[in-house]
């Protein structure tokens, strides 16, 4: 077995310099982090939150964006051209928010797709793409136990996943390089389960938000998958 000192381990002293890089980098983050001025009298009298809105708000965020706005999201209803009725998913747009919202909309099956689940998944995004006042789409499963937990394996036959015909017809490939390619970034907002094809989901949107409950995983081998 083979020892070395300590001697040898310790690095050296940081520079002043690349402390000073540190301070400021740090000082930048806060500022990011801070509470508007606005919020003071709500946060109560503590120091911890005196300190916060003392802190300048002068960063390039609110420089270009200005200050976030505090109001509560009015969603709407939302539909595609077809004006189909969507059954699998709930389709929502925030009034002058700029946000689409689209649910898996299968609690009692752990939110698992199945053929006509990735259809309206499927339209759900085409519209969201192709409207201009929408910049940023949320992906979600509704309830908080699972996001989304994969193919329905009740609907599963020798030939895959059937639909209300009897045809296996589960195009989330598809699904997957959609939403993959959208040119507008999409948020995965993950409660619960996101296991098989719902991990997948997760993976090929742009940024995942994870509830402390979130569980990911793949079943991969267990179910002869990949």
């Amino acid at each position: 077995m083979v020892y070395t000192s300590i001697t040898k381990m310790a690095h050296p002293l940081p520079k002043k310099s690349d402390l000073d890089t540190v301070a400021r980098r740090a000082a930048s983050i806060a500022n990011h982090l801070m509470v508007p001025l606005s919020l003071a009298s709500s946060l109560g009298n503590s120091s911890t939150s005196v300190g916060l809105c003392n802190t300048s708000m002068d960063d390039s965020y609110h420089k270009i964006h200005g200050q976030v706005s505090q109001k509560e999201v009015v969603w709407r209803s939302a539909s595609d051209e077809s004006g189909k009725e969507f059954t699998d998913i709930i389709y929502e747009k925030a009034m002058g928010e700029g946000i689409a919202k689209i649910t898996i909309n299968r609690p009692e099956r752990r939110n698992a797709f199945r053929p006509q689940t990735v259809k309206e998944l499927m339209r759900a995004f085409n519209d969201a793409r192709d409207d201009s006042s929408v910049g940023v789409i949320i992906l979600t499963g509704k309830g908080t136990k699972a996001f989304c937990s994969g193919g329905d394996q009740a609907l599963r036959t020798e030939g895959g996943y059937a639909d209300d015909n009897d045809i296996a017809r589960l195009n989330v490939y598809d699904l997957q390089v959609q939403i993959h390619r959208l040119p507008k970034p999409v948020i995965a907002m993950v409660a619960g389960y996101a296991v098989g094809g719902g991990h997948v989901l997760h993976m090929v949107c742009d940024i995942t938000i994870a509830a402390d409950n979130a569980v990911f995983g793949q079943t991969g081998p267990k179910v002869d998958s990949f």
